[in-house]
């Protein structure tokens, strides 16, 4: 193993995980992350490429990764995806619901499609990778499930399909907490605000601004004062994926600098 992963704590060792839209932003984050702790990641991403790429960076630092094409939006994608994770691993562990899309608009210029893309892909494919997941984790008696919601999720202009998508990921993980827990299954959210990945930069972007003046702006209305980086929301999906956060389930936990 070199040095870039020495030192980390190995709370994932022997874990399988698997992290959705891990091409970039914070699910590649997450993804590194949990490998430099010791899981087996698989790398699901729509771009098959950007999911090899992250897998590759994983293991040219001692990790353990492999990179599967999968279109999140689609039933038969995931389940496909899933089997084939549990066929070459014999398990799965950890999930986490990381991919997203935004479709950004005013109401009254909002098209059924951008409303139906942000739902599918952002809220619907949660529900499609759980129920593809759980069957190994309620056999094994154990799994993390960690849901990226967003602070969006309680309001913001020109995001009506991307709030209500975030919100509902809200209300599915406290629902999915109850009916797996039983099966010493945990499943919890994540609800970050402003983070500096190319998703923030298109917003920047469509509103005239480069990504740079995009993140002044937000920083100053951000107690901390500043954005975050996608490392930092990748170490609070760990801890919840985590035997650390062993009786922590159906939460939401918000990482905003502040931000009320």
């Amino acid at each position: 193993m070199t040095e870039e992963l020495v030192g980390w704590t190995r709370r994932f060792e022997g874990r399988v995980a698997v992290v959705t839209g891990a091409a970039q932003g914070i699910g590649a984050a997450t993804a590194r992350r949990l490998a430099a702790e010791g899981a087996i990641v698989a790398v699901l991403d729509r771009n098959a490429e950007g999911a090899s790429a992250t897998a590759e960076d994983i293991r040219a630092i001692g990790g353990s990764a492999v990179g599967l094409a999968c279109d999140v939006s689609s039933a038969a994608s995931v389940t496909a995806a899933v089997a084939a994770v549990a066929a070459q691993q014999g398990r799965i562990d950890v999930l986490i619901n990381n991919a997203g899309v935004t479709r950004d608009g005013l109401l009254f210029k909002m098209t059924d499609d951008d409303w139906n893309t942000v739902l599918q892909v952002n809220l619907t494919s949660v529900f499609l990778m759980c129920r593809a997941a759980q069957e190994q984790m309620v056999a094994a008696k154990y799994g993390r499930i960690v849901n990226l919601s967003s602070r969006s999720a309680l309001g913001n202009r020109g995001q009506a399909n991307y709030a209500a998508a975030k919100a509902g990921i809200q209300g599915l993980t406290a629902t999915l907490a109850i009916e797996l827990g039983p099966f010493n299954i945990t499943v919890n959210a994540v609800a970050p605000g402003y983070v500096a990945t190319p998703m923030t930069a298109a917003t920047a972007e469509r509103v005239g601004m480069t990504a740079e003046e995009h993140q002044q702006d937000v920083a100053q209305r951000t107690p901390l004062r500043r954005v975050a980086q996608p490392e930092e929301i990748a170490s609070v999906v760990a801890f919840l994926a985590s035997d650390d956060a062993s009786y922590v389930s159906g939460q939401t936990l918000y990482v905003n600098g502040g931000a009320r």
